[in-house]
Order: C-alpha cells, then sequence, then structure tokens
C-alpha cells in the first residue's frame, strides 16, 4: 500500500507540473484550452470551470492538455485567432517547451525543500576509512578519529584538510586528531597520487548533512539541477555506442525503486522524485515523435522554411512514434519484471 500510495503522489507530481505547464503558456498566449487531463483513458470525474475542463481519468500513466487548433480535424476552431495553429511559431514553441521545463523547475523545487530540511551532502573531517599500507594507517590513525588540524593549522571543513595535505607531496606532517575527548597528534610522511603528484594519507571521510537556508537552497537547487542533467546527457550518448552499460528502467522498475524510497523515508522520495522529474524533463525533449521534443523540432523547420509541415502528416509521423514508444515500454516492462522475478530468487 505504501508503494501504491507513494507512486501516485510521484506519478501525479511529475505530471500535473508538466501539463501545466503546457496549460499555463497556452492561456497566457491567448490559446483555447478545452481540456485538463491528469491521467489516461476513461474519465472517471472532472468539473467544468469556464471553457475548460479538468477531468481526472483512470490510468494513471499521463496527461495532456488539449488546446484549439492542434488536431487538423477540429473545424470549429482551427481558424480562429484563439486556435494554437494560428499562433506565432515563438508562441507555440513556448507553450510546447513550458512542459519539459516545469519539470526541471520542479526538481530545483523538491532539491530545495531536501537541502533545508535534510541538508547538503558533504564530506566531514571525520575518518571514515583508514586505506591499509598508507601513511594514516601505519601513523596510527583509525577509523572514527575527526582530524582538526595539519602542522597546527586548524581546519573545519574537509576541503581545507585536503587543500593542505595536496600542497604536501613527500613531506613529513603531524595530524591532529580528536578521539573521543582527546586530542593525539601523529608524525607522518605522505605520499602522493600517480596520476597528479598530490599529496595523501590513505583516508575515506565520512559523509554528513549541512542544513542551507532558503536562498541558498533554491541556488543549489538549480545547480544541482543542472549538473544531473549534464551527467544523463554524457552518459546517454556513451550508453548508445556501448562505452557504458545501458540501464533503462520502465514504470515497473520505477515504481519498485519509489517503494524502496518511501520506505526510506519521505526526503528520501523527495530526492527521487526530482531526479525522476529531471529524467522526464529531458527525454521529453528528445527529437523522437509523439514527444515535446519532436514538436519543438517541426516548428523549428516551419520557424527555417516559412511554413508548417501538413499537420496530417505531422500527427501521423507523431501517432507512428507513439505506437514505438509504447511497444519500447512494453518490452522494457518485462526485462523489468524478470529482473525483479531474478533478484527474489
Amino acid at each position: 500500500m505504501l508503494t501504491f500510495i507513494a507512486s501516485i503522489f510521484v506519478f501525479g507530481l511529475l505530471i500535473i507540473f508538466h501539463e501545466f505547464g503546457h496549460f499555463t503558456v497556452a492561456k497566457w498566449v491567448g490559446i483555447k484550452v478545452h481540456e485538463f487531463s491528469l491521467g489516461l483513458g476513461p474519465k472517471l470525474f472532472g468539473i467544468h470551470k469556464g471553457e475548460t475542463a479538468y477531468n481526472l481519468r483512470a490510468l494513471p500513466v499521463g496527461g495532456f492538455v488539449r488546446m484549439a487548433g492542434m488536431d487538423p480535424e477540429e473545424e470549429d476552431e482551427k481558424d480562429t485567432e484563439r486556435g494554437f495553429n494560428q499562433k506565432t511559431v515563438g508562441q507555440r514553441a513556448a507553450v510546447i517547451f513550458a512542459g519539459p521545463l516545469m519539470n526541471f523547475l520542479l526538481a530545483v523545487i523538491l532539491l530545495a525543500l531536501v537541502f533545508v530540511f535534510q541538508g547538503v551532502p558533504v564530506n566531514t573531517t571525520k575518518v571514515q576509512e583508514v586505506i591499509p599500507a598508507y601513511p594514516a594507517e601505519k601513523a596510527g590513525i583509525i577509523t572514527g578519529d575527526k582530524i582538526v588540524a595539519i602542522n597546527g593549522q586548524y581546519a573545519e571543513a574537509w576541503e581545507e584538510l585536503v587543500a593542505m595535505i595536496s600542497e604536501r607531496p613527500h613531506e613529513q606532517i603531524t595530524v591532529t586528531v580528536k578521539r573521543g575527548d582527546v586530542e593525539k597528534q601523529f608524525n607522518l610522511t605522505t605520499v602522493s597520487d600517480n596520476q597528479d603528484g598530490r599529496g595523501m594519507i590513505g583516508i575515506v571521510p565520512e559523509f554528513g548533512y549541512q542544513k542551507a537556508g532558503p536562498v541558498s537552497a533554491v541556488a543549489m537547487g538549480f545547480d544541482w539541477t543542472g549538473r544531473v542533467t549534464l551527467m544523463i546527457m554524457d552518459y546517454i550518448p556513451k550508453m548508445i555506442v556501448g562505452q557504458e552499460p545501458a540501464d533503462l528502467g520502465g514504470p515497473v522498475r520505477v515504481v519498485a525503486e519509489i517503494g524502496k524510497a518511501a520506505q526510506v523515508g519521505v526526503l528520501f522520495l523527495i530526492q527521487l522524485a526530482a531526479f525522476l522529474s529531471i529524467n522526464l524533463g529531458l527525454f521529453n525533449l528528445f527529437p523522437i515523435p509523439a514527444l515535446d521534443g519532436s514538436r519543438l523540432l517541426f516548428l523549428g523547420w516551419e520557424k527555417v522554411f516559412g511554413r508548417p509541415v501538413d499537420p496530417v502528416k505531422e500527427n501521423y509521423i507523431h501517432l507512428i512514434g507513439l505506437g514505438l514508444l509504447l511497444m519500447l515500454m512494453v518490452v522494457i516492462t518485462y526485462n523489468d519484471i524478470i529482473q525483479i522475478f531474478l533478484t527474489q530468487q
């Protein structure tokens, strides 16, 4: 039950923000919106407010915003100034791009919440592991020691310690640690990293969390969202050419991960939702038929060549793309089920 509730929460949040992006910008540029739906399939219930119907549908696997003028068969609206097809290329592109953009903004908000209430993961000056045969172990430093100074110069952050040690390869240094309530000093000689020659003593820091204020948390939310996006963009080409192992997960795997995250805690679930939102926003920008990225590609064609692709042909291409995506989803879901079954053996 926990997995079900958490999955509905996460998927609902991602879909609502995505579709709300399309909806808000469409309204802003004067497009008539017929329907805002959360979910697909048969309508469970809904309300009608103004010119828009707000519906909840049976299948919680997506959502859509139905705008006037997007369907070439829609005769009553496509020739009016409030139709999607009657707006400028820039306005239509803004409507399409707003969906993925809202997923990135959602990730920023969710990560900021995590940073405020849990904190930013940081390396502390406490020793989590002492690497065998390195100077720290030989000198007598042990797991749990907190390093407080190098050569009598006190440091409160791991980065300060790294800087002090890195600039002293093959030098004798005095490391001051706090073990319980007692301070101890150890004399040792650093070694150098084979790659860049930095000084090392052979310790691994313990992770901790440092809480952030609201403003800095939002700034870090943008930073982390950007870094995760670039990391995914770097990974995908390597996966395609075989430099990295293919690691694709469908709804079954995502639900399984959401269930695990929910068992750990709310903040961990929020963090997972942020990473899923980044993936959703980026995936929707791929130039694949039926996704927002392909619609932006068609609008780019129209801008460059001064004429749109035949709407009937474009819709046909999107329909084929949707079918291929559904087939791929079936294959991925099958693999997810097999992997889950095998891990339970």
